[in-house]
């Protein structure tokens, strides 16, 4: 093709190769030994066309418990119920948390389907190392998580609009107010149906705020990883955002403006003449099966993006991640200026490609290793 097609990531910070303070221990929790208690009064499902996102919650959750003399308990799914910390848990004070976003789909043949969920696994893995939380086995995990949605299947939404959620969350619980690796910690899982992420539905543009003013991610921090550190202090620019007309943020960094993600997902932007990259990895590996264009991955400014647009090469730019899937992007407002952002023009034909083919293999219309049965 004459036009170099391109993705762009910003991820700034890479896992590291080092391990640090967690302790490794030579077994985990086996979901063989999984105990189930089913609950007695369960709730109505909802209408998946009234859902909104992460608002409503299933009738079960997986625990799981470890503490560094007893070491890992046998996993529990228990009915969906109040957690009961001590006030002086680590989790509290110094956000030794982590978490993941998973989905669930119920396909057209009626069977429930994940999608890629041992990277959520190897993730929440690399997570809990950083965090000097306690290792545990990823496969032995994503069976209790499998089991979980299996007990709870019927809240799969009858749908091809919306999915259940799966939040697995781990915390340390140690009550101790020492700055300190947590001696006692939790795992738990709960899940829930979900409509679109944002309120514009499901495949309407969104607006960005890119101010240098505010950084999420920067080198040698903890930006690779799901802590829930990493998402608290962005509310606050997120309602700044609102107040200025947008509806996202596009986080740069460091004196050059990097563009390192759009709110909480990767950002892609689809152009002519250029070279680039791409980051989340399902959308790099669709793009690169279809070897139709060049698909690299590097750094990139605010002024490389802002004079691409100038001259007229930018064709879409989109967010994706789990919680939303595929999102265009229909402007930027940058040092008081609005850039409009051709995406919607131009189809958007990369952008819809990509959301029909991951959707397609998330709801069963394309059969896939990527998206194993659970019932």
């Amino acid at each position: 093709m004459a036009a170099l097609r391109s993705v762009l990531h910003g991820r700034l910070v890479q896992a590291l190769p080092f391990t640090f303070g967690s302790q490794r221990f030579a077994s985990s929790f086996k979901a063989a030994d999984l105990d189930i208690k089913l609950t007695t009064a369960c709730k109505p499902k909802p209408d998946p066309s009234t859902l909104l996102f992460g608002k409503q919650f299933s009738d079960h959750m997986l625990t799981i418990n470890w503490s560094e003399k007893g070491g890992w308990e046998a996993p529990r799914i228990i009915p969906f119920q109040n957690l009961s910390l001590h006030p002086a848990s680590s989790a509290l004070h110094y956000s030794t948390e982590l978490f993941e976003g998973m989905k669930a789909f119920r396909g057209v043949d009626n069977r429930i389907r994940l999608f890629r969920p041992m990277l959520n696994m190897e993730r929440m893995h690399r997570s809990a190392d950083r965090s000097c939380l306690p290792l545990f086995d990823k496969g032995e995990l994503l069976e209790c998580i499998r089991k979980l949605v299996e007990v709870d299947q019927e809240w799969v939404p009858y749908s091809q609009d919306a999915s259940l959620y799966i939040r697995p969350t781990f915390i340390g619980t140690e009550p101790s107010l020492g700055v300190s690796r947590s001696g006692e910690a939790l795992i738990f899982v709960i899940i829930g149906p979900v409509g679109p992420y944002f309120t514009t539905g499901s495949f309407n543009p969104v607006s960005l705020l890119a101010d240098p003013a505010f950084v999420r991610a920067w080198k040698g921090g903890v930006g690779a990883y799901k802590m829930g550190g990493n998402y608290g202090p962005t509310i606050a620019v997120q309602n700044e955002a609102v107040k200025r007309g947008c509806q996202q943020v596009l986080w740069l960094y460091g004196e050059q403006e990097e563009i390192t993600e759009v709110g909480t997902m990767n950002l892609f932007i689809y152009w002519t003449n250029e070279k680039g990259g791409v980051t989340r990895q399902s959308l790099l590996d669709l793009a690169r099966s279809w070897d139709e264009f060049k698909v690299t991955e590097r750094t990139m400014t605010i002024k490389e993006l802002l004079g691409a647009l100038d001259a007229g090469r930018v064709l879409e730019v989109f967010g994706a991640g789990t919680a939303c899937v595929v999102c265009p992007v229909g402007s930027l407002l940058y040092k008081g200026k609005t850039y409009e952002i051709p995406t919607m023009q131009n189809g958007p034909d990369l952008a819809k490609r990509f959301h029909k083919d991951l959707t397609d293999i998330q709801y069963g219309r394309k059969q896939s290793e990527w998206a194993p049965l659970v019932a």
